[in-house]
């Protein structure tokens, strides 16, 4: 039987994680640097963009690989990575075109192997939940965000909303802002959203520009 933890023991427990800081802190607070997240939304309303934003950021805190399972490196590729600049982070940005799951746990399984992957989209995996836990707990030391495709305003299809239930940090994107629900924050002030892009996010919801 395992020993039952006081408050104190709990809170003074160390677990590795993401010093984040303006608006990415607001959304998401200090996450952890492992588990899984996963982001969501229909065609063309930022959600690629958002993706490479954030690789962008998370740039700041180790290596990060991006598995363009979905478009390759096709031209639409090419252009979020022009958008966003990823040119300024290239040292630490790497793109995989369309590697298959077990192409990349043999990658992953180096022993100096990124640390933060990007899995887009869930849907072109090819994997199932069992699959999905098993990853996870095979390489535990990785932050694994899982890009999904959407049906409605939930992620499509029954794996993905397995993987939404499982996340820690879920991220709904619609008309370029990005819709945080974190169970990092350490409490409920700040905004819940990151904008993609400012002007067709006004377009988008309707809004006057101040």
């Amino acid at each position: 039987m395992n020993k039952a933890l006081s408050i104190y023991q709990v809170l003074s427990s160390r677990n590795d994680t993401l010093s984040f800081d303006g608006i990415w802190k607001d959304a998401i607070g200090n996450p952890a640097a492992c588990g899984s997240w996963i982001i969501w939304g229909q065609s063309f309303n930022g959600k690629t963009a958002f993706a490479m934003q954030l690789a962008k950021y998370l740039c700041r805190f180790g290596k990060v690989l991006y598995n363009s399972m979905e478009e390759g490196i096709g031209r639409s590729i090419q252009v979020a990575i022009e958008r966003t600049d990823m040119s300024s982070v290239a040292r630490r940005f790497n793109l995989l075109d369309c590697e298959n799951i077990e192409d990349l746990v043999q990658r992953l399984s180096a022993k100096k192997h990124p640390k933060i992957v990007i899995m887009d989209s869930i849907q072109y995996s090819g994997i199932n939940y069992a699959q999905y836990k098993e990853i996870k707990r095979k390489f535990n030391d990785i932050l694994w965000i899982w890009i999904s495709q959407a049906e409605g305003r939930l992620p499509e299809g029954r794996l993905a909303n397995r993987v939404r239930y499982d996340a820690m940090v879920k991220i709904r994107v619609e008309g370029y802002r990005a819709y945080v629900n974190s169970r990092f924050k350490a409490d409920y002030q700040g905004q819940n959203y990151i904008t993609v892009w400012d002007e067709g996010a006004r377009r988008y919801w309707g809004e006057n520009e101040q």
